[in-house]
């Protein structure tokens, strides 16, 4: 039974296959060109599409989905695509727009995804806030997940979600041990707030290494949108300039090709074992 399996199909959007299960993190299948207004006079350009087409990822059991009021993370073809998958999980507010098949979390609630056949998954939401200070009206409610089966050795698989890096998040190396991290990076602005930021920057995902201590941490939500201000080489750049101990636990995905993650245990393969 081989590892887990990463594909990362742009932006915040990543496939993740591990003992017979497929789940797809914030759906983004829009074309480039278009503009979309976040409100509150914030906006931004897609500026490229998907590396994967939607129907080419089906089936998915479940969506991953940090927040749905944002088309960086649900653009209109990931709304449609939507229905198509098995369970959507989100946060509390965004499953009671949503409604259908969907599953509402707080932070640091759980739910677990079950099926004969195959090992229970446990999803834990964790902490984000999407913006400075009293941002919450702006940005509105955003989580990420921590993924956990038996067999585990070395931690959680973490995904950040949109956020700044503040208390909620810094909670996660004191309640959580990470194996995995997807890090919502980009350092996303807007000129309307000027130097205000509304999701990690790589400086601060170099101190979230440090606290966390992840075994890899791999960069997503970087490129593709007009409002994230650091891409690939500005990140880049920052890493190069850390601590060997940080470096090497930093890995890139390229887009649209599914990687295997070495190391990181199959739940399929743990609990045949058992």
């Amino acid at each position: 039974m081989s590892d887990l399996r990463l594909a990362h199909i742009g932006g915040p959007t990543v496939l993740i296959q591990f003992g017979g299960w497929r789940l797809l993190t914030d759906p983004t299948f829009d074309p480039p060109g278009r503009h979309y207004n976040f409100g509150w006079g914030t906006g931004s350009v897609k500026l490229a599409g998907p590396a994967v087409a939607a129907p080419d990822l089906r089936p998915i059991d479940a969506v991953l989905l940090t927040h749905e009021h944002h088309d960086d993370n649900l653009d209109p073809s990931g709304r449609a695509f939507l229905p198509s998958a098995d369970t959507v999980i989100t946060t509390v507010s965004g499953s009671k727009r949503l409604g259908s098949e969907t599953r509402g979390l707080e932070p640091w609630a759980t739910t677990v995804l079950e099926d004969r056949g195959r090992p229970p998954i446990e999803i834990m939401a964790t902490p984000c806030r999407h913006g400075p200070p009293l941002s919450r009206p702006l940005a509105g409610d955003v989580i990420g997940f921590a993924l956990s089966w038996d067999g585990q050795e070395h931690g959680v698989l973490w995904i950040s979600g949109d956020t700044v890096l503040y208390d909620g998040v810094r909670q996660v190396a004191d309640r959580l041990k990470v194996d995995l991290g997807l890090l919502h990076l980009g350092g996303v602005q807007f000129p309307v707030t000027g130097p205000v930021r509304y999701t990690l920057t790589a400086k601060d995902a170099v101190e979230l290494c440090r606290l966390i201590r992840p075994r890899t941490a791999i960069p997503i939500h970087y490129e593709g949108w007009k409002h994230f201000k650091q891409g690939r080489d500005a990140i880049a750049r920052e890493f190069a300039r850390t601590p060997e101990d940080i470096r090497r636990r930093i890995r890139w995905l390229p887009l649209g090709v599914e990687v295997e993650i070495a190391g990181f245990p199959s739940p399929l393969s743990q609990s045949a074992t058992q």
